[in-house]
């Protein structure tokens, strides 16, 4: 094995590497490089591990050793040059799996805290203001998957082992789906909770688009732990403004740190996290054990 570099490790992450078997000569780096640091790291690392730090093409130049990124996580091509790096004879590797139960039960937190306004409340509370929101039973509401990959599916199933009546829908056949598969459209206009399971690609950007969100029930519930670039966010708060969407739960942004600023952040039918979906222990320890699988 060459040089191994880790050129964003978290305290979180460096703390499980101390209980795993881990090379001995494994360069780490805590916290998010600047593009400086990021190339006096890679500057002779044959492979690197690449949790969310955004690598171009000038900063592969700046690594004529490297072979192999690992990216930790499936959404490379969001962090990565991938053009540069088949032009310079590098693999990408993702990992997947880790995360579909974290993920999923995740997606599931947001859902219940949205319907239950228990976000909406904890604001309210903490502003001083005592105000008992009513909420809505599962049981008699429709969630609705769409993507049905692993985290579509571990998402459905708790969906359905939580009383809600269980749709689905997935751009490629499916024979053994956990639900009912419908057509898109037949979904958006049929769910009560729509959530988003979806990698970000050509064909998936800007799907949930005003014309989409028109088609949803309103007062309907949407949860994205996916990608932001999914939905388009300016349709977005126009829909929830207009109080056709009930809430947007959110999980990923289309900048990352989320500024304070952001226009979402104003309104209060938007329940936000810190891109956390996949961030447990378990979920993190399982990534970490594939990805030093990957180098031995």
């Amino acid at each position: 094995m060459g040089k191994l570099v880790y050129v964003d490790a978290t305290p979180h992450s460096v703390q499980v590497l101390q209980d795993l078997d881990r090379p001995e000569d494994m360069t780490i780096h805590v916290g998010d490089p600047d593009s400086r640091q990021l190339r006096d790291l890679i500057a002779g690392a044959e492979i690197v591990w690449n949790g969310h730090t955004y690598m171009s093409a000038d900063d592969l130049d700046a690594a004529p050793s490297l072979r192999r990124i690992i990216f930790l996580g499936t959404g490379a091509s969001s962090y990565i040059d991938m053009a540069a790096v088949d032009a310079r004879g590098i693999t990408v590797e993702t990992i997947r799996g880790y995360g579909d139960q974290a993920v999923g039960q995740h997606a599931i937190a947001l859902a219940l805290s949205a319907l239950r306004q228990i976000a909406t409340m904890d604001r309210s509370l903490r502003a001083g203001h005592w105000e008992p929101l009513a909420g809505r039973e599962f049981q008699d509401l429709t969630f609705g998957v769409v993507g049905m990959g692993g985290i579509g599916r571990a998402t459905a199933e708790l969906a359905a082992a939580l009383g809600f009546r269980v749709i689905g829908w997935n751009r490629s056949p499916l024979h053994d789906a956990p639900c009912p598969l419908m057509p898109l459209g037949a979904l958006l206009e049929a769910a009560d909770v729509i959530s988003l399971h979806l990698a970000l690609t050509p064909e998936t950007a800007g799907m949930i688009d005003a014309a989409a969100l028109r088609r949803m029930r309103r007062g309907a519930v949407i949860v994205n732990t996916a990608r932001a670039g999914i939905i388009d966010t300016v349709a977005l708060g126009a829909a929830l403004s207009a109080d056709h969407l009930g809430h947007a739960a959110l999980d990923v942004f289309d900048e990352e740190p989320l500024p304070p600023s952001h226009p979402l952040l104003s309104l209060p039918n938007v329940t936000v996290t810190a891109h956390a979906g996949f961030n447990t222990d378990a979920a993190l320890r399982r990534l970490l054990v594939e990805a030093l699988a990957r180098v031995r």
